[in-house]
């Protein structure tokens, strides 16, 4: 069954390249960002590996750990993250799930035969310290993700977690933000937002970002 946003997510045991991983226990109290491949030595995945090991301090600056998944096993993860490793001149420096039996893929709904056989699609959740889903993204096989646009959105939830705010379009960190419609008390307007408001429309409040 597929899985919505606000679910909570499943549990499992896998081997990775870097040993045996029970995900509870691994994310503890993190942000999780899990992304999937169709499999080993796919030219747009050796990309992005790449990139999110040059990403991962500001993973790590976000409270966010990193967790990807191929199909293939922990022996040929190792010999593909030497490609990567010379061909991204990075160096891989978070685990590779081996879900050869596909029972990570099964749990997640990652298989979509229609699409690619019976092989991952290229999708990618963010997981939040309850163990919750606030974000799943599936992109073609043939498009390689944003990665920016992930640590765009934790930025984003983190945010708006924490006040009673969205981010409208194409918001980044220290950008403006809306105030939510449910809020209207003058007083409590006040309180909560001292850097002040505009109001364009009575349910349209721009304020400067709370936390800035």
């Amino acid at each position: 069954m597929a899985l919505r946003l606000g679910d909570t997510v499943p549990n499992f045991t896998q081997n990775s390249s870097e040993g045996e991983i029970n995900f509870y226990e691994w994310a503890g109290d993190s942000w999780v960002v899990l992304f999937s491949h169709p499999a080993d030595y796919t030219p747009v995945c050796t990309t992005e590996l790449g990139t999110v090991a040059k990403l991962k301090p500001e993973f790590d600056k976000r409270g966010a750990k990193v967790l990807a998944l191929s199909v293939d096993d922990a022996e040929s993860h190792k010999g593909w993250i030497g490609d990567i490793n010379e061909t991204q001149s990075t160096t891989v420096n978070y685990p590779i799930l081996a879900d050869v039996d596909k029972k990570v893929s099964d749990l997640y709904d990652m298989i979509h035969p229609n699409s690619l056989n019976n092989l991952t699609i290229r999708t990618v959740f963010i997981i939040d310290p309850e163990k919750k889903l606030r974000l799943s993204i599936t992109y073609p096989a043939s498009t390689g993700r944003n990665f920016e646009e992930i640590l765009r959105v934790i930025d984003s939830l983190q945010l708006t977690d924490n006040y009673q705010v969205a981010t409208p379009v194409n918001w980044k960190d220290g950008d403006d933000c809306v105030i939510v419609p449910s809020l209207k008390d003058p007083e409590e307007l006040k309180q909560k937002f001292p850097k002040g408001y505009t109001e364009v429309k009575s349910y349209l409040r721009m304020t400067p970002q709370p936390n800035k």
